[in-house]
């Protein structure tokens, strides 16, 4: 038997991977063990729990498989900051001694956190191979197209070829410092928003706006081809040499300074964030159609950061030439670690691969799960009142009622998620019917922006009668935007649709009914769909059975469990604390459900501000 881990550090979303034989056995993110929000560190706890998981101990690693090639990305910084001499000077000394000190030395930390004497081969990929590994061989596909997009790698920023059997072949390469990645993150930080993180903001932001600024990008600042290739102005940017993403010229393009964050944000925001979505769901409509016309295959795999684009997916599915898609879950840098493990496994040792009739990725449920046994101890050693359901159907009925009444429902079941999207074994739920659900959701829960949607987790058998998707067609994993049918919308007078779009407070316009599930409907009257099987997730498509059974409607309200500017919850302990801190009425921790009523309010009020006092929010 060969155990394969694999790893991705220093950059981003550091994680790790484990491959037994071929078959996924564990992954997760450093973050979620550190409690730092995407962390990139060396992932050492993440390591640590892969090898727990499954019994192994480093001396049974018979290679070690790391996502990119350090000494590569470091040639292409010197070559950068060379080039833009003597610009770059305050960055370059910022960043030279956090190479010299870990980023160079892989082999070092590896020894240091795995111990002397492990002598497994290290074996460094390339950056965007590791992307296109991790979304081709778990795939259900045979053959496939594959299209890699992100700020950079080592060098390229985009990669496309075709997966085939065991082996992936990447034929095309856009290079630094033309990416679609960074053109998005340079707005991103122009609208105030985080670089690296805050891009989900600005494309949520984006149906609030009119890509009015189309043209002015096109003119000034990126010249696209056909094929999707394209060539950036660099006069108008910063990342090369500087420590913004955005330089003077840009400013001056669109006549005015970046947004501060925390600031209002205004109309003219909410048009750039619609014309750059509409440019990156130009250029990747391009490549997708070029991809097929020199691969004639009919099934795409993603992966890269820019994958996360769900809306920009949905709109490559319905308008582009493929019969279907799949995207990595974690197709950021996390996912590097999972795909530099399985191209060992099948490319470098040449061993065969059967695909999945669904996919290997096992509902990306890949991370720490806790038994009831083990909630049940600590509740008891807490003194925290819960009530323990021995049945499922009863805990489903009983958690159903409760969402039913609107309650908020922290929802902890079974092996976390690998990757950014919650798919319900780390979830908070609500009723999607509701037409103060989002609003309460946002302010009182997460502490987030009031403009930012929420996802629906839909029972697969349905998804097609509630959102303009085919019959049978999946979206397991957060990954694809599809329209609410006009069956389920409600009418909206022209006259009012206008005046809100004039009006800068956000709440007033998300808050408008547009659809029998409010809660889930964007103001463009989309939504990010989880399909939820039997197969994958049994326990979510339970609980939709019960709240179909009972409500009429087939899906809830599902979004991540955590608060701003704090990682998705990976321990019983977490989830407790963040129940505690917020406004959630329930937490079910596997089979025992703890409900804020029956709890002294006293107690409750302390453990919410030790709570909020951990972290600051970003």
């Amino acid at each position: 038997m060969t155990l394969i881990l694999g790893i991705s550090a220093f950059y981003h979303d550091s994680a790790a991977a484990l491959v037994l034989d071929g078959d996924i056995l564990a992954a997760a993110e450093e973050e979620r063990f550190t409690r730092k929000k995407h962390d990139s560190s060396f992932p050492a706890n993440a390591i640590r729990y892969c090898l727990e998981e499954t019994g192994a101990q480093p001396r049974d690693l018979a290679y070690v498989a790391f996502y990119d090639k350090p000494l590569v990305k470091f040639e292409r910084l010197l070559e950068t900051y060379l080039a833009f001499a003597p610009r770059g000077l305050r960055s370059f000394s910022m960043a030279m001694p956090v190479w010299l000190k870990e980023k160079l030395f892989v082999r070092r930390g590896l020894r240091r956190n795995l111990g002397n004497d492990i002598r497994s081969p290290l074996v460094f990929l390339e950056h965007h191979e590791s992307h296109a590994a991790s979304a081709f061989f778990p795939s259900p596909y045979e053959r496939a197209a594959i299209l890699t997009l992100d700020g950079v790698g080592e060098w390229s920023t985009a990669a496309y070829g075709i997966g085939e059997g065991n082996r992936i072949r990447l034929a095309h390469h856009l290079e630094f410092p033309h990416s679609l990645g960074l053109l998005y993150s340079a707005f991103t930080y122009y609208c105030g928003f985080k670089v690296n993180s805050g891009e989900y903001k600005l494309m949520g932001l984006a149906p609030y706006g009119r890509p009015v600024f189309v043209d002015a990008i096109y003119e000034h600042l990126i010249d696209v081809k056909p094929d999707g290739s394209f060539w950036l102005n660099m006069d108008y940017f910063d990342y090369c040499h500087g420590l913004t993403m955005t330089g003077r010229r840009f400013a001056k393009l669109f006549g005015a300074k970046p947004r501060k964050p925390e600031s209002d944000l205004e109309q003219f925001h909410m048009d750039l964030a619609a014309s750059v979505q509409a440019i990156t769901e130009d250029v990747m409509l391009r490549m997708g159609r070029d991809l097929y016309e020199k691969t004639r295959c009919r099934n795409l795999v993603m992966a890269g950061g820019v994958a996360l684009n769900c809306v920009a997916n949905g709109r490559l599915l319905r308008d582009g030439p493929f019969d279907s898609i799949w995207i990595q879950p974690a197709a950021g840098d996390a996912g590097g670690a999972l795909g530099a493990a399985l191209f060992v496994w099948h490319q470098l040792l040449e061993k065969p691969r059967q695909p999945s009739v669904s996919d290997s990725q096992k509902g990306s449920f890949l991370g720490p799960e806790f038994t009831r046994a083990e909630i049940e101890t600590w509740l008891g050693k807490e003194g925290v009142q819960f009530k323990s359901f021995d049945r499922d159907d009863e805990l489903y009925r009983h958690v159903a009622r409760l969402l039913a009444e609107q309650k908020i429902v922290g929802w902890f079941q079974g092996r976390m998620e690998f990757g950014p999207r919650a798919l319900s074994a780390r979830s908070i739920l609500g009723d999607p019917r509701s037409p103060q659900m989002q609003t309460t959701m946002n302010l009182k829960i997460k502490f987030r922006e009031s403009f930012r949607p929420f996802a629906p987790c839909v029972l697969q058998e349905h998804s097609s009668s509630w959102f303009d998707m085919r019959p049978a067609q999946e979206s397991p994993y957060m990954l694809l935007v599809a329209p609410v049918r006009a069956c389920h919308r409600v009418s909206v007078p022209t006259l009012e649709l206008n005046q809100m779009h004039n009006d800068p407070d956000l709440r007033k316009r998300v808050n408008v009914v547009r659809s029998t599930i409010p809660a889930v409907t964007h103001v463009d009257y989309s939504a990010r769909v989880q399909t939820v099987d039997r197969t994958r997730n049994p326990r979510m498509y339970s609980l939709l059975q019960a709240f179909h059974k009972l409500t009429g409607c087939p899906l809830l309200v599902n979004t991540s469990f955590n608060v701003r500017g704090e990682p998705i919850v990976c321990t019983p302990q977490d989830a407790y604390r963040c129940f505690m801190g917020t406004d959630m009425d329930v937490l079910v921790l596997e089979s025992c459900v703890l409900d804020k009523n029956e709890m002294i309010p006293s107690i409750a009020e302390m453990e919410r501000e030790k709570y909020l006092a951990q972290f600051q929010l970003d």
